[in-house]
């Protein structure tokens, strides 16, 4: 796929160094003009390994949270020109070599903002997702579904495609600094009316692969509750 728009790819990383350089030697060049890189104080190599690569290398000088890391994400990129953001996870759970997939409907104009779901084509219980994790998952998707007024298979995937108009246009920068930030740039986006897409996106679970335990899987399930809880009581109003 050819495209004159100006793509970059931002990772929002943490304790990446073992699976970054897998992650950015998938990526599709040819459709990416720049890489950021966000460290949000990982202790291990991440930083080597991503000068090592050559990426643009901002750091947060102690763990500010993932929320926290996508802001400073999506403000350097929108810095640097981007008209597409996608931002792919530097752990190699999601498929980088999906990139020209995930843009396509923006670059045709047929959407504004891309979710990269694991929940499409494939059972993600056999791709190595916890189940305990699916039932929250599914039971989530079925409320903010509810709530949106929309029918797409998960609003949880870490992989997301941006026109840049979204990001100018929604009031990210006051969202949460934890990770129910993606849920609520998402409530943002519904509000504004852009149009939202998916498509499928393998994944891998492996030890390497950052993955939320049990109870902060709890936590970020309630916190979800409550945003939604919030954007009912606001339309109500």
């Amino acid at each position: 796929m050819k495209t004159v728009a100006k793509v970059v790819v931002v990772m929002p990383a943490y304790n990446a160094a073992r699976t970054l350089r897998l992650t950015y030697q998938a990526l599709p060049q040819d459709l990416v003009s720049l890489v950021i890189l966000v460290d949000d104080g990982s202790t291990d190599e991440t930083l080597e390994v991503a000068r090592d690569l050559t990426l643009d290398v901002f750091v947060h000088d102690r763990n500010s949270g993932y929320g926290a890391n996508q802001k400073t994400c999506y403000t350097e990129a929108l810095k640097a020109g981007a008209e597409i953001v996608v931002m792919v996870h530097p752990d190699y759970q999601y498929d980088p070599t999906r990139l020209p997939q995930i843009i396509e409907p923006i670059v045709t104009d047929e959407a504004d903002l891309v979710l990269g779901s694991r929940l499409l084509g494939g059972s993600p219980i056999r791709q190595g997702m916890p189940w305990w994790k699916y039932v929250g998952n599914r039971g989530l998707t079925g409320l903010e579904n509810r709530v949106f007024g929309l029918s797409l298979s998960e609003y949880h995937t870490g992989y997301r495609a941006f026109r840049r108009a979204v990001l100018e246009a929604v009031d990210y920068r006051n969202n949460s600094n934890g990770f129910v930030f993606d849920q609520e740039i998402l409530a943002q986006a519904v509000a504004a009316r852009f149009r939202i897409a998916e498509i499928a996106v393998p994944t891998r679970y492996f030890p390497d692969a950052s993955s939320a335990g049990f109870w902060a899987s709890v936590g970020y399930g309630l916190r979800i509750l409550w945003l939604l809880g919030q954007v009912t009581l606001k339309r109500g109003r």
